[in-house]
């Protein structure tokens, strides 16, 4: 193979390898930049009532989204990028389905989990990167030197939609171009497919047969379904009942009724299940009782009665003693 055919053949290999990569970063990136404002004079405030630039990060996904251990890099000089590891341990880092997160870019981490610890220049082109937390890049977006006047911010047209600087646009307070601080960036007012379907059915004639006819289709479908369940099981045990029997002949299997209960019999098992439903416990009181149990008296164990206890003169003996001795 000549040097020129290698040469080829590695440019297709790296644009096949980007086109590849750019894909699966689309395609994984749950979270993105979504919009930005650097100079902030009298626009949204911080928690703290302070101006200061913000960044905003919006999950695009129908699921939670945990940006603990993600990164945010900004870099207004070249070669020198500054990096903000969003700590871990905070329950708002994760951002609920198609909602945002604000970020603000005031140099000063120690004031919570959501300032970080760098600040953009409005003077130069900013640089600004979301790496996950292996550090792979998930999304990036350059904002051109004097672009944005005061109070004004670089937003995607759409929540989340879009890739490259074509998706986004500036936020000049217009009124379908406002800044939009941990908002949607454009309101819809409308429903297209809502309109067209008043503007076809104004009546809803058409709805009310639509659902009317897939009702009808699936209790159809389930009494065929239940139909021949039922002529599969009546098939399985006739054939069961016909090798019991010996019999061979399907004729005369029907006819004897071999494999088929009674109607009693299924009357006799839905009366045992409803009887092991309804009557398998008995109905208790919830209310419990406590009653004093008054024991019999028994002299055995009472106190009086034992050897301790002083014996009792016999006064009619020392009397008759007393008399006995007077007469000696």
């Amino acid at each position: 193979m000549s040097i020129i055919k290698k040469g080829i053949y590695a440019a297709l290999l790296l644009t096949v390898g980007l086109f590849s990569s750019c894909d699966e970063q689309e395609a994984n990136s749950k979270l993105v930049l979504n919009e930005v404002l650097i100079t902030n004079e009298s626009s949204f405030q911080d928690d703290y009532g302070q101006h200061n630039a913000w960044i905003e990060i919006f999950n695009r996904s129908f699921g939670s989204a945990d940006l603990a251990a993600w990164r945010l890099r900004a870099s207004s000089t070249p070669g020198d990028t500054a990096e903000y590891f969003i700590p871990k341990g905070d329950v708002l880092t994760r951002v609920p389905p198609r909602q945002h997160a604000l970020f603000w870019a005031d140099g000063e981490k120690t004031k919570g989990t959501f300032h970080a610890n760098f600040t953009l220049n409005p003077a130069t082109a900013n640089w600004i990167g979301l790496y996950d937390s292996g550090r792979k890049l998930m999304d990036q977006i350059t904002i051109p030197a004097g672009l944005l006047k005061p109070n004004q911010s670089y937003g995607r047209k759409m929540d989340g939609t879009g890739n490259g600087p074509q998706a986004w646009e500036v936020m000049n307070g217009s009124a379908d171009k406002y800044v939009t601080p941990s908002t949607n960036n454009k309101t819809i007012e409308t429903n297209a497919k809502m309109e067209k379907f008043e503007e076809h059915d104004p009546d809803g004639v058409g709805m009310t047969i639509s659902a009317m006819s897939v009702v009808f289709i699936g209790l159809l479908l389930l009494f065929i379904a239940f139909k021949l369940v039922g002529n599969a099981s009546v098939s399985l045990s006739r054939r069961n009942a016909m090798r019991t029997k010996g019999t061979t002949s399907v004729q005369e299997a029907k006819e004897k009724k071999l494999g088929e209960a009674p109607g009693e019999v299924f009357a006799a098992i839905a009366m045992a299940m409803h009887e092991f439903q309804n009557d398998v416990h008995d109905v208790e009181d919830t209310v419990l009782t406590q009653t004093r149990v008054k024991r019999a008296y028994s002299p055995w164990s009472s106190k009086i009665y034992t050897l301790r206890e002083v014996p009792h003169k016999d006064l009619h003996h020392e009397e008759h003693h007393e008399v006995h001795a007077s007469k000696k």
